[in-house]
């Protein structure tokens, strides 16, 4: 019996996992097959079967040997439970042999976080005399007003704009869907974008409904936005290092701050669990203690 072709079907049509985590998944199972089979390019599966929990220690201990961070460590445990909980659920085996493996303790890095100020120096820095400026203002707007990842702004369709209603339509991650509360700000941005400088482009066949474009017509890639974002940080004088996820994280810390209810956050977000989103109150806590010590006489 294959089974990992098995395992990434039932991945795919009942995890409804993205392409990017799938391929993750079985990457991390076939890594840990071949060293089973202590050969890079054989894969065992009698041997992925039989395996023991001392093979899974060894394997990350393994891992730790080479220097694998942390983080993939952990990535790796997740992605063998997942495959042996499958195996487990298709009665192939009769018990997990994963279920007394720990994953490394990871510390939970807080990002970066822009102030209200720093995000408005950044959007005053825009050179609005060029047709990409417009674009790059609609852009940073976006990712600010909304919250999205870089992915979901890339990807955003004019079919998806409903501003009337004042919601966008979002597909996140697994091709799950939301809508996302948008601005004032942010709606005007994009509609100067669109009427000013999205029109008047010779846009590229299959790409009429993509919203954001370059000056060629296509979508935008992930590494532009990236580089965009950079480059105006760089023209405001930012001295923190920003990308496209750093607006999110200021998003959803500036409305917690303000007092949001975490579960609204959470659906703004699109994360699957409120422990991704408990995050931001950390970041909030900080900002409370920082509050303090600036302003109480007893701090």
């Amino acid at each position: 019996m294959l089974y990992l072709p098995l395992f990434q079907s039932y991945l795919r049509l009942e995890k409804s996992l993205s392409v990017k985590t799938l391929e993750a998944y079985l990457h991390d199972v076939k890594k840990f097959a071949c060293f089973l089979s202590q050969n890079d390019e054989k894969i065992d599966e009698q041997l992925l079967k039989n395996a023991s929990l001392q093979d899974f220690q060894d394997y990350l201990h393994q891992l730790y040997k080479d220097k694998v961070k942390a983080t993939s460590q952990a990535r790796a445990v997740s992605s063998l439970k997942a495959f042996y909980r499958f195996l487990l659920s298709e009665k192939i085996l009769k018990n997990d042999p994963t279920e007394l493996l720990e994953a490394p303790k990871i510390g939970r890095t807080l990002p970066d976080v822009l102030s209200v100020y720093e995000i408005d120096s950044i959007v005053a820095a825009i050179d609005l005399s060029t047709p990409e400026g417009h674009r790059n203002k609609a852009i940073i707007e976006v990712l600010y007003g909304c919250g999205l990842r870089v992915s979901e702004l890339i990807n955003l369709k004019l079919s998806q704009l409903f501003f009337n209603d004042n919601f966008i339509r979002i597909i996140g991650k697994g091709d799950k869907e939301r809508l996302a509360p948008i601005g004032t700000t942010a709606q005007k941005a994009v509609m100067h974008y669109i009427e000013g400088v999205r029109s008047k482009l010779k846009i590229k066949k299959g790409m009429e409904d993509i919203l954001f474009l370059n000056r060629r017509g296509s979508k935008l890639t992930r590494e532009m936005v990236f580089i965009i974002v950079k480059e105006v940080g760089l023209l405001a004088g930012i001295q923190k290092t920003i990308s496209p996820h750093t607006f999110r994280h200021s998003f959803a810390t500036h409305l917690i701050e303000g007092g949001a209810d975490l579960r609204a956050v959470q659906e703004m977000l699109g994360h699957a669990s409120i422990t991704t989103t408990e995050i931001y109150t950390h970041l909030d806590k900080d900002y409370i203690r920082s509050t303090m010590a600036q302003f109480h006489p007893r701090y």
